[in-house]
Protein backbone atom coordinates (compact mmCIF):
# COMPACT_ATOMS: atom_id res chain seq x y z
CA UNK A 1 0.00 0.00 0.00
CA UNK A 2 1.41 3.28 -1.28
CA UNK A 3 2.04 5.91 1.58
CA UNK A 4 0.92 9.44 1.27
CA UNK A 5 1.76 12.98 2.63
CA UNK A 6 -0.52 12.30 5.49
CA UNK A 7 1.08 9.14 5.87
CA UNK A 8 4.38 10.43 6.56
CA UNK A 9 3.21 13.35 8.98
CA UNK A 10 0.93 11.20 10.83
CA UNK A 11 4.48 8.32 11.17
CA UNK A 12 6.54 11.38 11.75
CA UNK A 13 4.69 12.69 14.59
CA UNK A 14 3.67 8.95 16.23
CA UNK A 15 7.68 8.76 16.09
CA UNK A 16 8.93 11.87 17.91
CA UNK A 17 5.75 11.41 20.42
CA UNK A 18 7.24 8.70 21.50
CA UNK A 19 10.80 9.92 21.64
CA UNK A 20 12.23 7.36 18.76
CA UNK A 21 11.71 4.76 21.41
CA UNK A 22 10.03 0.94 20.76
CA UNK A 23 7.30 0.60 22.91
CA UNK A 24 7.40 -3.28 22.71
CA UNK A 25 11.50 -3.37 23.46
CA UNK A 26 12.40 0.05 24.71
CA UNK A 27 15.34 0.28 21.82
CA UNK A 28 16.05 4.04 20.63
CA UNK A 29 16.78 4.83 17.00
CA UNK A 30 15.13 4.78 14.31
CA UNK A 31 11.40 3.36 14.28
CA UNK A 32 8.50 2.43 12.73
CA UNK A 33 5.04 3.23 12.62
CA UNK A 34 3.27 -0.13 12.37
CA UNK A 35 -0.97 0.04 12.30
CA UNK A 36 -3.23 -2.26 15.17
CA UNK A 37 -5.84 -2.89 12.25
CA UNK A 38 -3.85 -2.07 8.79
CA UNK A 39 -3.93 1.32 6.65
CA UNK A 40 -7.18 -0.04 4.94
CA UNK A 41 -8.86 0.32 7.31
CA UNK A 42 -9.63 3.98 7.02
CA UNK A 43 -12.13 5.17 9.83
CA UNK A 44 -8.65 4.49 12.17
CA UNK A 45 -5.86 4.67 9.55
CA UNK A 46 -4.73 8.16 11.06
CA UNK A 47 -5.75 7.27 14.89
CA UNK A 48 -3.30 7.37 17.45
CA UNK A 49 -3.99 4.93 19.37
CA UNK A 50 -4.09 2.52 16.33
CA UNK A 51 -0.67 2.99 16.08
CA UNK A 52 2.53 2.10 17.64
CA UNK A 53 6.14 3.29 17.47
CA UNK A 54 8.19 -0.27 16.90
CA UNK A 55 12.06 -0.73 15.79
CA UNK A 56 12.51 -2.79 12.42
CA UNK A 57 12.60 -6.16 14.83
CA UNK A 58 9.66 -5.93 16.68
CA UNK A 59 7.82 -4.76 13.70
CA UNK A 60 8.43 -7.79 11.93
CA UNK A 61 7.34 -9.48 14.82
CA UNK A 62 4.22 -7.97 15.18
CA UNK A 63 3.27 -8.93 11.51
CA UNK A 64 4.86 -12.60 11.96
CA UNK A 65 2.70 -13.66 15.10
CA UNK A 66 -0.52 -11.46 14.58
CA UNK A 67 -1.77 -13.83 17.74
CA UNK A 68 1.28 -13.01 20.23
CA UNK A 69 0.87 -9.14 19.14
CA UNK A 70 -2.80 -9.17 20.18
CA UNK A 71 -1.73 -10.31 23.55
CA UNK A 72 0.91 -7.94 23.58
CA UNK A 73 -1.67 -4.90 22.75
CA UNK A 74 -3.97 -6.00 25.61
CA UNK A 75 -1.54 -6.48 28.28
CA UNK A 76 -0.04 -2.99 27.16
CA UNK A 77 -3.25 -1.29 26.30
CA UNK A 78 -5.98 -3.06 27.68
CA UNK A 79 -9.13 -4.47 26.35
CA UNK A 80 -11.18 -1.46 26.45
CA UNK A 81 -8.71 0.11 23.81
CA UNK A 82 -8.12 -2.97 21.53
CA UNK A 83 -12.25 -3.50 21.82
CA UNK A 84 -12.75 0.65 21.24
CA UNK A 85 -10.81 0.11 17.65
CA UNK A 86 -12.30 -3.36 16.89
CA UNK A 87 -15.08 -1.03 16.29
CA UNK A 88 -14.15 1.64 14.78
CA UNK A 89 -12.58 -0.04 12.34
CA UNK A 90 -15.56 -1.35 10.81
CA UNK A 91 -16.81 2.26 10.44
CA UNK A 92 -16.57 3.08 6.98
CA UNK A 93 -14.94 6.41 6.65
CA UNK A 94 -16.24 8.72 4.29
CA UNK A 95 -14.09 12.08 2.19
CA UNK A 96 -10.85 10.72 4.29
CA UNK A 97 -9.10 10.80 0.88
CA UNK A 98 -9.96 14.43 0.34
CA UNK A 99 -8.65 15.12 3.36
CA UNK A 100 -5.06 13.98 3.45
CA UNK A 101 -3.52 17.64 3.54
CA UNK A 102 -5.70 18.44 5.80
CA UNK A 103 -4.33 15.25 8.00
CA UNK A 104 -0.95 16.16 7.14
CA UNK A 105 -0.97 19.77 7.97
CA UNK A 106 -2.61 18.55 11.44
CA UNK A 107 0.43 16.63 11.99
CA UNK A 108 3.27 18.06 11.11
CA UNK A 109 1.31 21.02 13.48
CA UNK A 110 1.42 18.41 16.39
CA UNK A 111 4.96 17.78 15.55
CA UNK A 112 6.19 21.38 15.79
CA UNK A 113 4.27 21.25 19.10
CA UNK A 114 6.12 18.34 20.14
CA UNK A 115 9.97 19.34 19.27
CA UNK A 116 8.52 22.36 21.10
CA UNK A 117 8.38 20.44 24.05
CA UNK A 118 11.94 18.43 23.32
CA UNK A 119 13.52 21.62 22.53
CA UNK A 120 12.12 22.76 26.14
CA UNK A 121 13.52 19.30 28.29
CA UNK A 122 10.61 17.35 28.11
CA UNK A 123 11.41 14.05 28.37
CA UNK A 124 9.46 9.68 27.57
CA UNK A 125 6.40 10.04 25.84
CA UNK A 126 4.52 13.62 24.99
CA UNK A 127 0.62 13.02 24.02
CA UNK A 128 -0.55 14.94 20.75
CA UNK A 129 -3.87 15.55 19.47
CA UNK A 130 -5.31 12.36 17.03
CA UNK A 131 -6.94 13.72 13.83
CA UNK A 132 -9.76 10.77 14.25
Amino acid sequence: MKRDIADAAFSDCLRAAHDNTCEMCGKQGRMECSHVFSRRHMSVRYDKLNANCLCNGCHRKWHESPLASGDWFIDMFGTGRWNLLSEKKLQIAKGIKSQKKAIAKHYRDELKLIQEKRNSGETGYIDFVSYQ
